[in-house]
């Protein structure tokens, strides 16, 4: 298990370009989802290339508690999975610690509620103001009983009971909650649907049929619809896990802005519902190419080759809004850095549900470019900005947020003189490794710890 560094600053002075290979770590949707469903699959599965992500760690230890054995070896993990029903009470009272992490609360939920005991799941200061009623909605549907704070903040008291099936129409796009419904569906007394206005991310869905659930997919009037049946035993999987194209994203928009980069980042997990970044960046005239494909468990993977390149908006600006969001919703605050380099008008619409996740993500993005020097708008839904602009170094606060952490240190590498990035380390949530792999490939000066 990775260690998460204590909290400190960092400086990034601004360097010319970015050339090697490199591989990130492992997917952390992926790694959330494997870790649960082979915890409750009849077996041992061995899972290669697991995510060093705190927040995936935090899965990890919630299944321990529970009392499923998780033996750590050289480069995988065995999960010793107990079946449906083989989770106990957690070992380690009062509460399951869930950490910063609202994969982990939202998607084990669905674990939980179908439990033989009560479970209470807690976190971090920052998850107790992340709300849950949309998933407490459907579980209490389906039979459970849910108590939380003020209704819909952890911490969670989840009374495991038998489930019943259900109908359930989300009114919104959002993978954690179609997860925590399809983990709740195994074990419900029926045929459990779950429809969503548009596709996300469909890792679950495929990660369950690796796994042996009964599932099926079909259209429906009010979007894609998914079907699952409850009461099938779970086999266990030798399950590899690819690299996290949120993680790449970092260093693919560094090597696009910072002139004469060139670079590899190999075996990047390529679903179609995690690709809209690369997408938007090569519509907008970047050079990401993508190399050496294959695929494993139904999620495809490559290389990913990334040439500097000059960016431009459409004539007239471009926007991004609309179901396209969903897919892109980790990467909009290195977004808000690449728009300052876009010539012309860059927007983002209906990302609202920035506004509550680890830190107000749109209005810390937008205080961020403005202490660069950057213009930007804010709205409610989003910010909008023309370039390309020149960017100048400042300190950025980053509300103990890692991916505004690790955005707007690409930002410092853009800006003339250096950037003072505080609380970095909260980059660990995700991604212990990004300020060493960015010296790595910055050399010496470049990131000052």
């Amino acid at each position: 298990m990775p260690e998460v560094a204590m909290s400190r600053s960092i400086r990034i002075n601004g360097h010319g370009s970015l050339r090697g290979a490199i591989n990130v770590p492992g997917d952390k949707s992926i790694s959330h989802r494997v870790a649960m469903i082979a915890s409750v699959a009849a077996g041992t599965s061995r899972v290669e290339g697991f995510a060093s992500s705190a927040d995936c760690w935090s899965t990890v230890e919630c299944v321990r508690r529970l009392g499923v054995s998780v033996e750590e070896h050289p480069g995988a993990l065995l999960i010793h999975g107990r079946g449906l029903y083989g989770y106990g009470p957690a070992s380690i009272p009062p509460a399951l610690d869930a950490g910063n992490s609202g994969s982990t609360m939202r998607m084990m939920s669905g674990l939980l509620a179908a439990q033989r005991f009560t479970s209470r799941i807690d976190g971090d200061d920052s998850l107790r103001r992340r709300p849950m009623g949309r998933i407490i909605e459907p579980l209490t549907k389906m039979g459970s009983i849910i108590s939380a704070r003020e209704g819909r903040f952890a911490p969670l008291e989840i009374q495991g009971r038998p489930l019943k099936a259900i109908d359930y129409a989300s009114p919104v796009a959002s993978a954690q909650v179609k997860t925590c419904v399809l983990l709740a569906g195994l074990y419900a007394d029926g045929i459990t649907t779950f429809v969503e206005p548009f596709t996300s991310r469909n890792h679950s869905e495929l990660m369950l049929r690796e796994f042996g659930a009964r599932l099926v997919s079909s259209e429906s009037e009010g979007g894609p619809r998914l079907s699952i049946e409850g009461g099938a035993e779970l086999r266990p999987v030798d399950y590899r896990v690819p690299g996290d194209i949120s993680s790449a994203a970092f260093f693919i928009a560094a090597a696009t802005l910072l002139p004469g980069s060139d670079l590899v980042i190999r075996r990047v997990c390529l679903n179609p519902s995690r690709t809209a970044f690369i997408d938007v960046l090569n519509g907008l005239g970047a050079r990401v190419t993508i190399q050496n494909m294959r695929t494993m468990h139904g999620e495809v993977a490559g290389d990913l080759r990334v040439e500097s390149a000059a960016l431009r908006a459409e004539p007239g600006g471009t926007t991004l809004s609309g179901s396209i969001i969903a897919n892109i919703i980790d990467e909009v605050p290195v977004l808000a850095v690449i728009g300052t380099q876009i010539e012309g008008r860059f927007e983002i619409r209906d990302a609202r549900e920035l506004r509550v996740k680890e830190s107000d993500r749109i209005r810390t993005a937008v205080d961020a470019v403005r202490a660069l020097g950057g213009e930007v708008e804010e709205f409610d839904d989003g910010f909008a900005m023309e370039g390309p602009q020149s960017l100048r170094g400042a300190t950025i606060e980053t509300k103990g947020d890692h991916r505004i952490a690790m955005a707007f240190s690409v930002a410092g590498l853009l800006a003339g003189g250096s950037t003072e990035i505080l609380d970095a380390d909260c980059a660990s949530v995700s991604f212990p490794e990004f300020y060493s792999l960015l010296s790595s490939l910055t050399g010496e000066g470049a990131v000052e710890r």
